[in-house]
This record gives C-alpha cells, structure tokens and sequence, in this order.
C-alpha cells in the first residue's frame, strides 16, 4: 500500500477506486461535525466551536488529498464501521476533485469563522457556507450523490479540465463509464 496515493489501483478496472462505503460513512461521520458546528453556532450562538469543526474537516480534507484518504480520521473511523461490508468500488479520479471542493470550502467557513467570533457580522457568509456544507454532506451520506463528482463529469464537459484516459464509475452509475 502506498503511503502517498488518492485511491487504490484496480487491475481488473484499470483505474484507481475507493470504497464508496467507507466514504459514504465518512460523509456522515463530518455531516454530524457540521450539524453539532451549526447547532452551537447558530441557535445556541456559541460561535466558538466552529473554527474547531471546520478546521478538523479542513484537516481531514488535506490528510485525504495530499496524504491518502486511508488516513484521514473520518474514513478510519468509518472503515472500523463498515469492516464487515463489501467493498464498492468508485473511481478515485472524481472523488479527489470533490474533496478538494470541501477543502476549499471548509477553509472558507475556517477562516471567516475566525472573524465571526469578535464580528457578529459575518454571521450571513459563514451560516449560508454552513448550510451548503451539510447540504452536500447529507446528499452524499444518505443518497449517494456526489455533487463534486458531478460537478467533476459537467467541467469535463465543458473542457474546462482535460478527461481522464480511462472513465472512472460513479456511484450507481450516475455518470458515462
């Protein structure tokens, strides 16, 4: 196993996977951080534990990114949930751009977070970046869709990032094989 590698190499596949199950299960794992964030922040209006939560989910998103999501806490957690479940196998490809959205986002809510808590006036950004947040996280956690993913398949599309060789699957076959 490679220390440094975003998904594990599938010869039958000819592509990099990960295990939908186990990222699936991390999504819900960080949808509870982000519910538990909001909770506290935005009725409770104890803004501190924000800049908490989103800086282990910025965290997490690096480790996954530029380490190996095998070693991210979420996924570890989630893989000792889900030891005794098949595999389902997804490509990697797509799955990698979309942790880097939530990467990019979760920085965001990190770094204005900082603010909300001495300036009650980014209060409007950081609680709509929120609500974004859990809204991607609970479609990925209970139906399986990937919005990154998806927004990975529109920008190949578009011509805006070059196609892979070989075209990964997504989960339920939601998009070209």
């Amino acid at each position: 196993m490679a220390i440094f590698s975003f998904g594990e190499y599938k010869e039958e596949l000819g592509y990099k996977v990960v295990d939908e199950r186990v990222w699936r299960g991390s999504a819900g794992i960080m949808l509870l951080l982000g519910i538990i964030a909001s909770i506290n922040g935005f009725i409770l209006n104890k803004y501190e534990i924000i800049p908490y939560i989103s800086g282990f989910l910025a965290i997490n998103f690096a480790i996954g990114i530029f380490v190996n999501p095998k070693f991210s806490p979420t996924a570890l957690v989630s893989k000792m949930i889900t030891y005794n479940q098949s595999p389902l196998w997804i490509g990697a490809v797509q799955k990698r751009f979309a942790w880097s959205l939530g990467l990019g986002l979760s920085i965001t809510i990190f770094v204005l977070s900082l603010q909300l808590v001495n300036d009650v006036t980014y209060f409007g950004p950081v609680c709509m970046l929120c609500l974004l947040c859990l809204l991607l996280l609970y479609l990925e956690s209970v139906f399986g869709i990937c919005v990154g993913c998806q927004l990975y398949h529109g920008a190949i599309r578009l011509k805006i990032i070059k196609a892979p060789e070989v075209k990964p699957n997504c989960m339920g076959d939601s998009c070209e094989v």
